[in-house]
């Protein structure tokens, strides 16, 4: 575990431009520090780390991801914690015992660009393969205080299409419905939009139906993909 980690930060300083670190953090508003590392050379370097050190059982691919995420001195880290998450070495490890580590990444995390990889990618891999469990969790994170879980629970089917579980969607939507956070509305927003390519009628009906509670921002955003037809 430790040497994955102290090679995976070494490969990264090596492809950094120092030049994008700060103009990098101000975008993200982190108070991680950034190598200046883009999304491509992250990605090849976790690919040859990630290769060169398999990890032979779920409790050390879990570990691996929570030690990387814990410790990180650069936000780059903490994204390669969720390159690993997501390896297709450790597809047989996407199970309900993953749904602790991704709430800790979530909550701890707590901000957009950790939180939607999680929730699409992850969470919603999670719903897929284990409805009643998820779904259940889904509506507890959904009611509950932390936003960031309150936003997985609106985004964690965004890639669903017609499979999306609608009655879950909107129990999941429910409890922000009137909320002023904006991420919260956005969330909203998006996931509506999403759904509106599959159905649009439906989409445009719950806006009208919930017109005088959605805010301004979701409303707008959940009809971009209506009106552009």
């Amino acid at each position: 575990m430790l040497e994955l980690e102290r090679e995976l930060l070494t490969e990264l300083k090596a492809v950094a431009d120092p030049a994008k670190a700060v103009p990098m953090q101000q975008y993200m508003k982190s108070s991680i520090p950034y190598l200046g590392v883009q999304a491509t050379p992250l990605r090849a370097v976790c690919k040859k780390i990630f290769v060169n050190h398999r990890l032979p059982t779920y409790e050390a691919w879990r570990d691996s991801c929570l030690s990387l995420w814990r410790k990180a001195e650069f936000r780059e880290q903490r994204y390669a914690a969720l390159e690993l998450t997501g390896h297709h070495f450790y597809r047989d490890h996407q199970n309900m015992r993953a749904l602790p580590m991704y709430e800790e990444m979530i909550v701890t995390g707590a901000w957009w660009d950790y939180v939607d990889l999680i929730a699409s990618h992850r969470l919603g891999g999670l719903l897929r393969s284990y409805p009643k469990p998820m779904t259940a969790r889904m509506r507890q994170w959904s009611r509950g205080k932390d936003m960031w879980q309150r936003r997985s629970a609106i985004l964690c089917q965004l890639s669903f299409k017609k499979d999306t579980h609608l009655a879950l969607l909107y129990e999941c939507i429910q409890p922000s419905l009137s909320s002023k956070e904006f991420f919260l509305q956005k969330a909203i927003g998006w996931a509506l939009r999403q759904y509106a390519w599959t159905d649009p009628r439906e989409i445009q009906r719950y806006v009208n139906l919930h017109a005088d509670q959605l805010g301004a921002l979701s409303k707008r955003e959940a009809l971009k993909n209506i009106k552009a037809r």
